[in-house]
């Protein structure tokens, strides 16, 4: 895959972080192609366990409450330890990293499986029970230190792959999450429907013992890291630093915060709407079949790249989003909801790759993990607030005024009839007000700024040392 990206014609003035004699080129492609390759089996796994959970929760408590609360927790935890993630990034090789991750990853799914095989699954299903919030942690934990691995990934595209063509490789890496979202989506729905969650969960650990083995071998070129000395772990000060040096890069990561609070509505309510359209095995398919549209996203940005702005593109992605947040459950229609959510997945990788390829760009080389880090606290950190509030206020008002005569009288013209019009309500709601805030962010001074910024940083501005 990485073969179609292009040679970087300036590489010898760019290679302070790679041994002697090494230069991005086939050497240093064919390792991006190996740790991508390995990714998507981690990727794949830590999904297919994630979205069982899910599934799994809702259907034994039939709770929007719970899984607004298991989905709000891991967007939490995530956001928490970012900063620290992105630290331990910048000073440690890059492989080192990973293993650590796959390893603990490893270690936390073995421990859920120990509860399931101890504890049994009925009194792991009651959600009034606190085994059933400590076997939903430690599956948690393991896909939030599954985290750490992807701010490291987003940190060797960097190093491994020339300039101009790291809009195609984070292209890829968009296509390689696509592939792992489609097919894990598939899978959870059919073994939690078919198999269990305890077999479920059985294959997981196989399928994370099998990726850290063959992670084990690969080797990245990569010189030892030099950090600072004094640091501190949570380095927020470094990551600040590293911020607030670029013209406008404040701004985009407090206009991706103020997204992603309105994105944890989606976090909440998706798939309880998906499953009161279908089946669990019949939802697991579809978000298969849309999944595709991760892949083409990606797809298309590998082939094509970003274009000469990508600040512009990623806003108006932006707003292509908050259009179809406001369509796309209009009516109770399960093809407009699948249709939906098939050209939101296909946004997605358009929207990370965009911002991806501006911070590789203008963020010096060893800050840029602090920097993903301190991005992904910050905005991680309100999709678990927006997560934590739209689910009670679902279950509790809006759902039940949705099916009240008053609630169909006032909105039926809009929203039509159904049993799930509270939660239409509510994403109608949440793409309004991205649409006016994406307006707003394409009128400003920063996004000029950093467009201005990300125009003239020159190559060798990532990997500068001070």
């Amino acid at each position: 895959m990485a073969d179609d990206i292009p040679a970087d014609p300036a590489a010898p003035q760019a290679e302070a972080h790679l041994p002697p004699g090494v230069t991005r080129g086939p050497e240093t492609l064919r390792a991006f192609r190996q740790v991508l390759g390995n990714t998507l089996v981690a990727n794949v796994t830590s999904s297919y366990l994630w979205f069982a959970l899910t599934f799994w929760a809702y259907l034994e408590t039939r709770s929007v409450m719970a899984t607004a609360i298991i989905g709000g927790g891991y967007m939490l935890f995530t956001a928490v330890f970012g900063t620290f993630f992105g630290t331990l990034v910048d000073r440690h090789r890059k492989k080192q990293v990973m293993v650590i991750s796959s390893t603990v990853t490893l270690v936390t799914y073995a421990s859920a499986g120990g509860l399931w095989v101890l504890l049994g699954e009925d009194r792991l299903a009651d959600w009034g029970n606190p085994w059933f919030w400590l076997f939903s942690a430690v599956i948690l934990a393991g896909g939030v230190v599954e985290s750490l691995r992807n701010i490291a990934l987003s940190t060797t595209v960097t190093l491994l792959v020339p300039e101009d063509g790291r809009d195609k490789a984070n292209g890829l890496v968009g296509t390689v999450q696509g592939i792992s979202f489609m097919v894990t989506s598939v899978f959870s729905g059919l073994s939690v429907g078919l198999i269990g969650m305890g077999w479920t969960l059985a294959v997981s650990i196989v399928l994370t013992g099998v990726s850290l083995l063959h992670l084990v071998p690969i080797t990245i070129p990569e010189l030892a890291p030099d950090p600072e000395e004094g640091g501190a772990r949570f380095d927020f000060r470094g990551a600040i630093s590293a911020i607030t040096a670029v013209p406008g890069l404040v701004a985009l990561i407090l206009f991706t915060t103020f997204n992603n609070l309105v994105s944890g509505v989606y976090v909440a309510l998706m798939d309880p709407y998906g499953l009161e359209l279908f089946s669990v095995e019949a939802w697991g398919i579809v978000l298969g079949v849309t999944g595709l549209g991760f892949v083409l996203g990606g797809g298309l940005v590998a082939r094509f790249g970003l274009g000469k702005n990508p600040v512009r593109t990623l806003l108006l992605v932006n707003l292509a989003v908050a259009v179809l947040g406001m369509t796309f459950t209009i009516r109770e229609l399960a093809w407009l909801y699948v249709l939906g959510i098939f050209v939101f997945m296909a946004l997605m990788p358009v929207a990370e790759s965009s911002e991806q390829t501006i911070l590789q760009r203008v963020v010096p080389y060893r800050t840029q993990g602090r920097v993903f880090g301190f991005a992904q606290s910050v905005e991680l950190a309100a999709s678990p607030v927006s997560a934590f509030m739209i689910g009670p206020l679902a279950e509790f008002w809006l759902i039940p005024y949705m099916r009240s005569a008053e609630g169909r009288d006032t909105w039926h013209w809009l929203l039509g009839g159904g049993e799930a019009r509270g939660i239409a309500l509510v994403f109608l709601a949440a793409g309004a007000i991205m649409f006016v805030t994406v307006l707003l962010a394409l009128a400003s001074r920063p996004y000029r700024r950093l467009s201005s910024s990300y125009a003239v940083a020159p190559p060798q501005q990532l990997e500068a040392t001070p």
